[in-house]
């Protein structure tokens, strides 16, 4: 049998003795690969050659702060789904919530255990396993059929037409279904985060995409004060 490849984990911190601790204690398992770099631009041009399983990302970096690097990471659709664990000596609430609404899958707080982190490393690892092998390109609900990979709409057998901003709202939304998803995560992952674009928009996306799905507008579910839900 060919050997299984190992898990390669970016690790990005201007530290150098945190970051070769953690290449150390990671390694240690054998089945890993961990690279180390020291900024956000690097940690940008890391990803852009190789796109690696994992990436620990502290946020008080030099060129580009960790949120940054965040932020557009999950703005382009190759790196949207790509397990981020911040690792940052902010331990506000305000900055834990900021972390994990940009989308990060765990915050952790320095100091910190190694062997916590390992743990919290391979919790992210099996989810992310675990998701990627159940989510499904394909949704038939009660009244809407819907196939992601060949952009295919329709409610009760009726074809409909959406724009790509549309069919992407649609697409998030039901990936996520029965959950809140805010209006910020909704810009980040649909529109990308770009600065131009308001909240508001948003919503009037919403209001276009519910006007079309006809009886299956209202299962597209406002949720006062966090945003939207679509419900089965």
């Amino acid at each position: 049998m060919p050997a299984t490849s190992p898990t390669r984990i970016l690790v990005v911190d201007d530290e150098v003795d945190i970051a070769g601790l953690i290449k150390h204690s990671l390694e240690r398992a054998g089945d890993v690969e961990v690279r180390v770099v020291n900024s956000g631009d690097a940690a940008l041009k890391s990803v852009n050659e190789q796109i690696p399983d994992l990436m620990i990302l502290d946020l008080n970096l030099p060129v580009m702060s960790g949120t940054e690097v965040c932020r557009l990471l999950r703005a382009k659709p190759a790196t949207a789904q790509l397990p981020i664990i911040m690792l940052t000596a902010r331990t506000g609430e305000t900055d834990r919530v900021t972390g994990l609404d940009l989308g990060a899958d765990d915050y952790i707080t320095k100091p910190f255990s190694l062997r916590e982190l390992a743990a919290r490393v391979r919790a992210v690892l099996r989810r992310k396993a675990n998701e990627a092998g159940s989510e499904a390109q394909v949704y038939q609900g009660a009244h809407l059929f819907a196939d992601f990979d060949a952009v295919v709409v329709a409610v009760d057998g009726e074809s409909v037409r959406l724009t790509r901003r549309e069919f992407e709202l649609l697409k998030c939304l039901v990936e996520n279904r029965n959950r809140v998803l805010s209006r910020d995560r909704l810009l980040e992952r649909v529109w990308g985060y770009d600065h131009y674009v308001e909240t508001r928009s948003v919503d009037v996306h919403v209001g276009r995409l519910r006007s079309k799905l006809g009886v299956v507008g209202p299962q597209i579910e406002t949720v006062v004060g966090l945003g939207y839900r679509f419900v089965e």
